[in-house]
């Protein structure tokens, strides 16, 4: 069948979908699962023979909203920061893939203009990152101890202070995506440049092995979580955007929902990484190397695992219960 008659056969249907979803015809839970069912369907035949159709998407979407209001109706309170974290953002995460993948391109490019950046102009590390902390950072490295300005403050201090501010930073990183995502991009950019001329500068010192074994304790979660939040924050602006079969008020409406879902998704993996840097980032080099690579690579283990591999195998298991 072509998909233009596709689409025809099936139109009336889909706008019930859209109808069910918004809440403008009342369905109780075993008429939406009947839906999803049918929109699961859909969806299977769109993608064996129209893969690259924005059809595809479209229904997706749809499939994604049904079964979140299915469980939406059927779960209880006491499940629900459960069901939140183990079905709800793994299947928006899913639906939105090609945006964190946009974000960790993004990532790995505003980096490397860091390390290139700082490579070349010898006076850039200070315009960053500020001649005191720069003074500060080669007494420090003078002293055998690149990592103490971890130690500069007690270690509840540090927790909270730094939770905070990585808490504010990526809330910046989402809620400005409502400008287009420009702001959203300014603020990534900002943050990457800094990691990547941060990293060169203490290889150029020649202690780049100490300060990994010591920032990337907190900051495989800490980085990460600014991805994904970047990444919501993207998919917020591209709501207004492109609000595609939608108008753009429902679009945002839908792109707002979705969207801060997942970044409150982040915050506990935020909050993780502000007490590791409170407490166990300032004993980095006195732990054993095995030690401290173990922690990194764990969490880094952790919230990739969850962002990137678990929204496959939930949405693959989704697939399996409507088949």
């Amino acid at each position: 069948m072509r998909e233009v008659a596709f689409i025809k056969q099936n139109k009336e249907k889909w706008l019930e979908f859209e109808l069910a979803i918004f809440g403008k015809a009342k369905k109780n839970p075993d008429e939406l699962a009947n839906l999803y069912i049918q929109m699961m369907n859909d969806l299977s035949y769109a993608q064996t023979y129209y893969p690259k159709s924005k059809t595809v998407i479209y229904l997706n979407h749809l499939a994604s909203q049904i079964y979140q209001k299915i469980y939406k109706t059927k779960r209880t309170e006491k499940n629900r920061i459960v069901e939140f974290f183990v079905t709800e953002v793994p299947l928006l995460l899913y639906e939105y893939k090609r945006y964190l993948l946009y974000a960790f391109i993004l990532f790995v490019s505003l980096v490397s203009i860091g390390v290139v950046s700082a490579k070349y102009d010898p006076d850039f590390v200070r315009l960053i990152l500020g001649d005191d902390y720069v003074n500060m950072t080669l007494e420090n490295i003078k002293k055998g101890n690149p990592m103490a300005v971890y130690k500069s403050d007690t270690n509840w201090g540090s927790f909270v202070g730094i939770t905070f501010n990585n808490l504010y930073v990526g809330a910046k990183c989402y809620f400005f995506g409502i400008f287009a995502g420009i702001l959203t991009f300014y603020i990534f950019m900002s943050n990457c440049i800094m990691l990547g001329s941060f990293q060169y500068f203490f290889y150029e010192q020649g202690v780049f092995w100490k300060s990994v074994r010591g920032i990337w304790i907190h900051g495989s979660m800490e980085i990460f979580a600014i991805v994904i939040e970047t990444a919501a924050g993207f998919i917020l602006g591209a709501s207004i955007l492109f609000p595609k079969t939608f108008s753009r008020l429902n679009s945002f409406k839908i792109g707002f929902k979705n969207s801060f879902k997942i970044y409150l998704s982040t915050i506990p993996f935020t909050i993780a990484a502000g007490f590791l840097e409170g407490f166990i980032t300032r004993y980095a080099n006195e732990m054993p190397n095995w030690l401290s690579v173990s922690i990194i690579l764990f969490t880094l283990g952790i919230i990739s695992f969850y962002y990137l591999v678990y929204p496959f195998i939930v949405h693959k298991k989704i697939q399996k219960l409507s088949a």
